[in-house]
């Protein structure tokens, strides 16, 4: 299980992320499925480590078991070995028979003493997975929370793009429909409409004129006929 998980977390450290998400359709999409990939894969490291943790500590216990019995049937056959001595010179058969029990006793510390050495190398090995396992562990860790920063950030510029891109639509719509230019054709209608009252006075004005310009010439034609028979009558 362990080696599966190391594998796992080989892949997700390897994989291209910037590649990822350059390529996806909806990047923050992709990011948010690669941080749900990233806490899976913490979440069964974890696990992993705790329980390679146990199995360790498990091996260490039956190692110092090993080590204590074998301390034991060393001092067992040490006793023996003794006693077969002391007895050597007054009775033999009684010292071949704690000969024997010291080298059954012997026999005994030797294969606690294998074990040890077995549990010894199962604790390296188990000790290197359990740091591996660590060591990856930080390391997708580390990754999950530079992918997150990378979602909030990609999240907060697409929010930004979005706003931006309805203040734009805003203005372009405020462009369409620009009241500078509804003014300015209702300026051009009252311009017209006051060049024509200016036309109007002025026709007003010049049939005025045509008007006094014809009293002064009838004016002038009764001054000559007034002037006409003043001189018939003098004559």
């Amino acid at each position: 299980m362990a080696r599966t998980i190391l594998g796992r977390l080989g892949q997700l450290l390897r994989a291209n992320v910037n590649a990822l998400v350059d390529g996806a359709e909806d990047p923050e999409r992709m990011l948010d499925q690669l941080v749900r990939d990233f806490t899976a894969s913490i979440t069964e490291a974890e696990a992993a480590v705790a329980q390679s943790i146990g199995n360790l500590r498990m091996v260490e216990d039956d190692r110092d078991e090993a080590r204590d019995a074998s301390q034991e049937w060393g001092r067992k056959a040490a006793a023996a070995a003794s006693r077969s001595d002391q007895l050597r010179s007054d009775d033999p058969g009684e010292a071949d028979r704690f000969e024997e029990l010291a080298k059954v006793a012997l026999r005994r510390q030797i294969h606690f003493e294998q074990q040890v050495e077995t549990f010894e190398k199962q604790i390296a090995q188990q000790t290197e997975m359990n740091d591996k396992l660590k060591e990856g562990l930080e390391k997708i860790r580390q990754k999950r929370e530079e992918l997150v920063r990378r979602r909030d950030e990609l999240v907060s510029r697409s929010k930004l793009a979005e706003a931006q891109t309805r203040v734009q639509d805003a203005v372009r719509s405020v462009s369409v429909l620009d009241p500078s230019s509804e003014l300015g054709r209702f300026e051009e209608r009252i311009r017209r409409e006051e060049a024509r009252v200016r036309g109007m006075e002025e026709i007003t004005a010049s049939s005025l004129d045509a008007q006094f310009d014809e009293l002064d010439s009838l004016g002038d034609e009764l001054d000559v006929e007034e002037r006409l028979r003043a001189l018939r009558q003098g004559s």
